[in-house]
């Protein structure tokens, strides 16, 4: 199996002085997932938690959403490398009788790959149809500002791997009240969430509607949807969301926080949530969508 981090030779530079040394690397390596034996996706992702990637990745698709829907989950034993050993990169779930599997069209994996690549409507309605939780999402939990701006330095100190490597996206799920329920890193930040949500699924634990889910990059519309599918009404990014995260998390009910670092942030929709909304002075929600309400760039 691949390793999560490898040693590679580099020369070094600093103030003048050149030397050679070991420097250790995240590792990154393909992931075939199939379902019922037939290829539904590859992703590049940082070997570990791979079953947990696969199941999050088909919750973030509208296929599981209980784990009584998963019959079982292994590596393929005929996905073998140059010298005839598994590679450990193909995993095929097997789905349980009854449950239908995902629609592998052409269509359905431009929609997959590009998230939003035929239009922005159309990318919406898809999330829509496809929830298996009631949307809008409930209005709680209630959040304080103040613990949510500690969660960025909690993830951070969390994330082993990126201390030695500098080079990994990580995720954290947390309770209202700023606890770290799971963390998990990843060379993609898509990648880290669906293995936060692939534990949660086998888990039994879905929907996480008591949670705020906070990943270490932007918030994309694809970051915006799993957290959707995965009940989860609270979603912090420390960097920026892009218009159509913020149409979906508006839609949806979810609190969007984006450039969270520390006392500052922006909340692009569920300002209520945070108790933030009367205190701006906003119009009911709905009538701000992609308004920035708290904090600066």
């Amino acid at each position: 199996m691949g390793r999560v981090t490898e040693r590679r030779r580099v020369i070094r530079v600093r103030d003048g002085a050149v030397s050679a040394r070991a420097d250790t690397l995240v590792g990154e390596e393909p992931l075939e997932i199939r379902v019922n034996g037939r290829r539904l996706a590859v992703t590049m992702r940082t070997p570990g938690d791979d079953f947990a990637l696969a199941t999050g990745f088909l919750v973030s698709e509208g296929v599981l959403a209980d784990p009584a829907e998963l019959a079982r989950i292994a590596y393929c034993a005929g996905a073998e490398g140059p010298d005839g050993a598994n590679t450990y990169n193909v995993v095929d779930v097997r789905l349980a009788d009854g449950v239908p599997g995902p629609d592998v069209s052409l269509d359905r994996r431009v929609f997959t790959n590009s998230s939003c690549g035929l239009c922005g409507r159309v990318s919406l309605d898809t999330v829509r149809t496809t929830a298996r939780w009631p949307l809008p999402l409930p209005p709680g939990p209630r959040l304080d500002p103040a613990v949510l701006s500690e969660l960025p330095d909690r993830l951070r100190e969390a994330q082993r791997v990126f201390a030695r490597t500098g080079g990994l996206h990580a995720a954290a799920l947390c309770t209202a009240d700023g606890a770290l329920l799971d963390v998990r890193e990843d060379v993609g930040r898509h990648n880290a969430v669906d293995k936060i949500v692939g534990h949660a699924l086998t888990s039994g634990s879905l929907p996480l509607s008591g949670t705020v889910l906070l990943v270490s990059g932007r918030a994309s519309f694809e970051l915006v949807q799993k957290a959707v599918l995965a009940g989860i009404p609270t979603l912090a990014a420390v960097s920026a969301p892009s218009s159509l995260a913020v149409d979906l998390a508006a839609e949806t009910g979810m609190t969007l926080v984006g450039f969270l670092r520390g006392a500052s942030m922006n909340v692009y929709s569920g300002a209520e949530r945070l108790g933030l909304a009367d205190e701006a002075g906003l119009p009911p929600e709905g009538e701000t969508r992609g308004e920035v309400v708290e904090g600066t760039r």
